[in-house]
């Protein structure tokens, strides 16, 4: 019962800032394109976003893109929106984009995210705390560092590094594989106490269970301290006025993404966690949708309360 107070009195306070807003969008805006790269982050992101435009009278439809694929979708107006742009490490995937202008940052979604190579506990306490000290170990690692899939930005981070002699990693392999393939080598490595590299950010509810260190020696590669933004086509906000705003309205924290994203690990669907972590937390909802009605101009706090419950 205290729950659906706290609900409603959530979506009273949206009710009162809504005053003014946009009288709803048009026809052409009513689907609304976003991408899923495949990471857990961004589904768990992309479901808050889906269930909510569902419960405003959208139609989201959720493409499955590799990095690359998404910025050209975006660049060909075949995309509308992506709220995984990991800075600085997605630096050289945008700044194409960014400079012809057709494709726009219109907030920044998450703070306080980090973003490298990590190593088990037990790995840095044997020797390696920094990037240039794998290479010592290529032996103990099978001259491997364990990346996610083609075409991501850290894996392509990881290339780079192999490639330059000051890195002290001539011979490594980099294995490209999915995340959930990326995590399970890792989780059987640290089990049998083997050596292994790979690929870590925060925030994730598995690597955040693991004892693992992020290595230094990093220098301008784009690992380290990071923040995601979200990005639209050129004129989305524009065009889409009320899509738009409540698009750049949403902000995420590392908690809520990490409960999100650790029921989707276990086998829910992004939407159904999304939609369960609304129902638990309903006092989120009225900042994301200040200024915002429903795709028809009507109260989007009625919608969400209707469509979500409590």
């Amino acid at each position: 019962m205290l729950r659906i107070k706290s609900f409603t009195a959530g979506l009273a306070l949206s009710a009162l800032v809504t005053g003014g807003a946009f009288a709803g969008d048009a026809e052409s805006c009513k689907k609304v394109r976003l991408s899923d790269v495949g990471w857990t982050d961004i589904q768990a992101t992309t479901g808050i976003a889906s269930v909510l435009l569902t419960a405003l009278g959208y139609e989201p439809e959720v493409i499955v893109l590799s990095v690359p694929v998404t910025y050209a979708s975006l660049k060909n107006n075949d995309l509308d929106v992506f709220l995984g742009n990991w800075m600085p490490s997605m630096t050289a995937d945008i700044k194409e984009y960014t400079a012809d202008g057709s494709v726009e940052t219109v907030s920044r979604n998450l703070e306080g995210a980090g973003y490298g190579i990590v190593v088990p506990k037990y790995v840095a306490d044997g020797g390696v705390k920094s990037l240039t000290d794998i290479g010592k170990f290529k032996d103990k690692f099978a001259g491997k560092i364990y990346g996610i899939e083609a075409g991501n930005d850290g894996n392509r981070i990881i290339l780079d590094m192999i490639a330059k002699p000051e890195n002290n990693l001539e011979g490594f392999e980099l294995v490209e594989s999915s995340e959930a393939g990326m995590l399970t080598q890792a989780e059987q490595s640290i089990k049998d106490g083997q050596w292994i590299a790979f690929l870590g950010w925060t925030p994730h509810p598995v690597m955040g269970a693991m004892d693992i260190a992020y290595l230094d020696g990093m220098g301008d590669s784009g690992f380290g301290a990071a923040t995601v933004e979200t990005n639209t086509r050129k004129g989305y906000l524009v065009e889409c006025p009320n899509a738009g705003k409540f698009i750049a309205n949403l902000k995420f924290d590392l908690g809520m993404e990490g409960t999100i994203m650790d029921a989707i690990l276990k086998g829910a669907d992004a939407n159904t966690a999304a939609t369960d972590w609304l129902k638990a937390n309903p006092g989120v909802v009225a900042p994301w949708l200040a200024g915002v009605t429903t795709f028809d101009g009507g109260d989007a706090a009625a919608a969400v309360k209707t469509a979500i419950g409590g």
